[in-house]
């Protein structure tokens, strides 16, 4: 192990209470929080959330779904299910698949969990992927959510727009999906200004439309950490002053470490941290959103369909490159990590690509 990946392990022990897995990455993958000795899981630990990931084995083996546990173990539900013979309602290589199976699928991975230790995997050097490799649909972003975000960027673009009184809404296209350790793609004849933006990313699970806000938590599947990874130039000269090329740049949304089914926190009050290069850039509570969750998620669906594995990245909080004195961008080989508590820590390496 170099000495970067291992004083960054040794760095992110004492907080690695809202990250439980232990899972170093293969050499082409930064490593992930190193995490205290846990209890082995029991049963009681399949009544709690889950932590459902998307990984590949080391031997090639295709993608896969799986539960990390509190004793830093993971439950390959592809290999766990061929052990047992076991049927599933849903495609245990496919995290949308099992989104789409609601409440029965979440019961078949508890079962699963439940099973024998020998249907996990002990070999820590998996790969994690984006829990959500390949999106179905773009992923639908919220700006300017956090009021100090929003005044920030006024005091940048000098102008006098009252604050929205609804969300606003823009996408981000599937091919900026990334994995909540793979490097993030830095060129210069495409952009010079990329920004990092720490947010909360809601997980839908069902179809739905006109949501009500009062029903809008039935609708979640769970939660995850996100960086919706802006090329500033990109977004703000060229292209009319639309975001969503500035926004959709191949590799520029890293996410994970893994969804953390509902019901294991209040998403109104995270801990969500953005550093680079081990300076804290961004530092703020979910609570602080100016749209809560149920909001979003019922001005989304008004006349506008929503389906399993939807990604919503839900704003992100002040302290942007872009707004600051002088202006800060990333460059090649600095290092973004984006932590939520609750949920995980995704970092990822700014790296210049020919």
């Amino acid at each position: 192990m170099d000495k970067t990946r291992r004083s960054f392990i040794t760095s992110m022990a004492a907080a690695a209470a809202t990250t439980p897995l232990i899972l170093s990455a293969n050499a082409q993958t930064a490593a992930s929080p190193q995490a205290p000795a846990a209890k082995p899981a029991s049963a009681s630990d399949a009544d709690s959330a889950l932590k459902l990931l998307s990984f590949k084995l080391q031997n090639g083996s295709p993608a896969r779904i799986g539960v990390a546990l509190a004793d830093g173990t993971v439950v390959d539900l592809v290999a766990e299910a061929a052990r047992t013979g076991k049927t599933l309602s849903f495609d245990p290589s496919d995290m949308v698949s099992l989104i789409a199976a609601g409440d029965a699928g979440l019961v078949e991975v508890r079962e699963l969990v439940r099973g024998d230790a020998a249907g996990r995997s002990k070999d820590t050097e998996i790969v994690y992927l984006a829990p959500i490799p390949d999106p179905r649909r773009n992923i639908y972003a919220v700006g300017w959510n956090y009021l100090e975000h929003f005044a920030e960027g006024q005091a940048v673009r000098m102008t006098d727009v009252k604050y929205p009184e609804h969300p606003v809404f823009f996408t981000k296209g599937t091919h900026c999906i990334n994995g909540p350790y793979d490097s993030i793609p830095f060129d210069p004849k495409v952009s010079t200004m990329i920004d990092w933006e720490g947010e909360l990313a809601v997980i839908i699970g069902k179809h739905g439309r006109n949501i009500p806000e009062a029903e809008a938590m039935d609708y979640v599947f769970g939660y995850s950490v996100i960086n919706d990874t802006t090329a500033r130039d990109v977004q703000n000269a060229r292209h009319g002053g639309q975001w969503f090329k500035g926004k959709s740049l191949d590799g520029h949304g890293p996410m994970g470490p893994w969804i953390v089914t509902k019901g294991a926190f209040d998403q109104n009050d995270l801990h969500l941290v953005t550093r680079v290069n081990g300076v804290v850039k961004q530092d703020a509570n979910t609570g602080q959103m100016y749209f809560k969750v149920p909001r979003i998620i019922a001005e989304l669906s008004l006349g506008l369909t929503l389906e399993p594995g939807d990604i919503i990245a839900s704003g992100t909080p002040p302290g942007v490159g872009f707004a600051r004195k002088p202006q800060e961008f990333m460059k090649p080989g600095d290092i973004m990590e984006t932590e939520i508590s609750g949920i995980g820590i995704i970092r990822n390496e700014i790296k210049a690509v020919s």
